[in-house]
């Protein structure tokens, strides 16, 4: 497996590997990377579509790309995946995944043609004062040290932030900043989380820095990603005979070793109750998601709270008994044995007459019943003790839902604080009583509030123990490599899998692991996208330094009078060049 980068390669279909009808697949998991995974062993790959086996332990496929409608519960949806232009993997997969609604175009055509007739950005990304005030203007409100602090994260090597915290690293000068605020809230980072991990992200996405206020660098689906994204893939694999097994929990794959090789050689699982056992040779190829930022779910409704379950469940655990047979495998309890620090929940709450909608208007300067964007990413308020934000992309979010009601996706990142109208933390809460917080933060009179709560609205609460498990702090190895060293028909897919430059929590980790993994046992030729290189242009840390420091021009700066000296040199020395011309443009100076 290699990686490439412009579109000789991105357009080309490669050969068909050899050898690929004696083989067959199995995925354990049904969730984006293993979906992804099976396209690419279908696409690129041609491998028969009934040699392909998916083992799923629910009862529908989707893993955390989820949005239902339950019988009883109404419309659910554990969260959201923002997207933007440079997920190379995940177009390279789309453009060849049929639209369920378009005819004779892709899941690409539809999603680039949606966002191109209506673009997203915000127009309220921070509220105080219960909605009346917006927070801030745009601008990050980074002190020079704090500047200096990230500029120093920047360029520090992998190795010096293992198991480092980011409060290790940044001072509060740093978290008292809008940067900070805008950056946990829009990737639930918190202070006790990996520096690594807030590293590769600053240098992932600094071509978006600018963007960070008004989310004008995102993308997103016409409807929640389970039926945008989930439901096309399903479809596409079904035609091509690939083999869905629901109700089967996978507990361990056996490994054989022998002459510095690892091989697969049996999978222990339990169907609908029953032990069973797959018996596997080496042209058998075995892919696992190892690890699940929704495991352990579990939902609430009006009147209830949302349990916070303890235990570590059924992929945490088959993780461990893969592990325990070699160190190449990972270290899985640095990931889900803290759960304090893993968790947070979210809600769905759907509007069911016309009192809320007022409110959401009046905040998000956009009419919610359009059918195009309307808040355009998370609304955050600030002054909350939870934390919380909200979002409501584009109307209806289900294909199901009725045109006269809403649906809105709450979050809170600090779960273990009592609010600020209801005096309990949010994981003691009901639907009901969350709802009740946020209405108030919308700004709806409190003595309406309980009345709307209960009768304008349906609230389904979500607590995800490990929903940030992967920011855990961690070194080398605790997350193995996609294909561990020395395994022969074996690989790691998903967001604890371990490949280089790309950052977790994002629907292109998955499918990038997932496609390095393909390409890799069934040695595919040719090359897997590389992760967009912003980081090395020169151009991008120009202008992302500029927008950091909101606009003010580092050829104003004041220096000490040998620097300042020092300066003008410089400065005379590139008149008249490419170089003062580049500077100019990009507000330097």
């Amino acid at each position: 497996m290699y990686y490439s980068n412009g579109n000789y390669e991105a357009f080309a279909r490669p050969r068909k590997p050899e050898g690929v009808d004696k083989k067959s697949a199995y995925l354990v998991g049904s969730g984006l990377a293993s979906l992804a995974a099976a396209c690419f062993l279908v696409r690129d790959g041609q491998m028969k579509g009934e040699h392909i086996h998916i083992l799923e332990e629910m009862s529908l496929p989707g893993g955390a790309c989820d949005g239902i409608k339950d019988s009883q519960k109404g419309f659910i949806v554990r969260g959201g995946r923002e997207m933007e232009n440079h997920f190379e993997c995940l177009w390279d997969l789309f453009r060849s995944i049929p639209s369920l609604e378009t005819e004779e175009a892709s899941v690409l055509d539809e999603f680039y043609w949606l966002n191109k007739k209506d673009p997203n950005y915000s127009l309220m990304r921070a509220t105080i004062n219960r909605g009346e005030d917006a927070h801030t203007d745009g601008k990050f409100g980074l002190s020079e040290k704090a500047s200096t602090e990230i500029i120093k994260l920047f360029f520090t090597r992998d190795e010096d932030l293992y198991d480092k915290k980011i409060e290790d690293v940044f001072t509060q000068e740093f978290f008292d900043s809008n940067f900070w605020l805008y950056w946990r809230t829009m990737f639930a980072f918190e202070n006790w989380h990996s520096a690594l991990e807030m590293k590769l992200y600053i240098q992932r996405f600094i071509h978006h820095i600018g963007g960070l206020p008004d989310f004008k660098a995102l993308k997103f689906t016409k409807y929640n990603q389970y039926e945008s994204l989930i439901l096309p893939m399903v479809k596409y694999l079904e035609a091509h005979n690939v083999q869905f097994q629901y109700d089967t929990r996978v507990t361990n794959v056996i490994f054989e070793k022998k002459g510095g090789k690892k091989v697969a050689v049996k999978i222990e699982c339990i169907r609908e109750g029953k032990k069973e056992s797959i018996d596997l040779i080496e042209d058998d190829l075995v892919f696992v998601t190892n690890g699940s930022c929704t495991e352990n779910s579990s939902l609430g409704d009006n009147d209830h709270p949302a349990e916070l379950k303890e235990g570590p469940g059924g992929c945490w655990e088959l993780w461990r008994n893969i592990a325990r047979q070699d160190s190449s495998f990972g270290h899985p309890d640095k990931f889900c044995t803290d759960i304090k620090a893993t968790n947070w929940e979210s809600a769905t709450v759907t509007t069911l007459d016309d009192k809320i909608p007022p409110y959401i208007e009046k905040i998000c300067k956009r009419d919610p019943f359009s059918g195009k964007v309307v808040t355009g990413g998370i609304i955050t308020v600030k002054d909350s003790k939870w934390l919380m934000s909200y979002t409501l992309n584009r109307q209806p979010h289900f294909k199901e839902q009725p045109r006269n009601q809403l649906v809105v996706w709450v979050y809170g990142l600090l779960t273990d604080v009592p609010g600020d109208y209801i005096k309990k933390p949010m994981k003691d809460c009901t639907g009901i009583e969350i709802t009740e917080e946020w209405l108030y933060h919308l700004g709806v009179p409190e003595s309406q509030i309980h009345d709307m709560a209960v009768n304008s609205a349906k609230c389904v609460p979500c607590m995800m123990p490990y929903i940030t498990a992967f920011f855990m702090p961690r070194t080398a190895g605790d997350r193995p490599k996609v294909v561990p060293d020395g395994c022969t028909n074996f690989a790691f897919i998903g967001q604890f899998a371990d490949t280089v430059r790309d950052t977790v929590f994002t629907t292109e980790y998955s499918i990038r692991t997932a496609m390095e993994a393909v390409y890799t046992l069934l040695d595919v030729d040719r090359g897997v996208p590389e992760v967009f290189a912003s980081c090395y242009d020169i151009r991008v840390l120009l202008d992302s330094t500029s927008k950091m420091m909101d606009g003010e021009k580092i050829g104003d700066k004041k220096l000490p009078l040998a620097a300042n000296v020092v300066k003008k040199k410089v400065l005379k020395k590139i008149s008249g060049t490419v170089i003062e011309d580049l500077l100019k443009k990009y507000n330097v100076i």
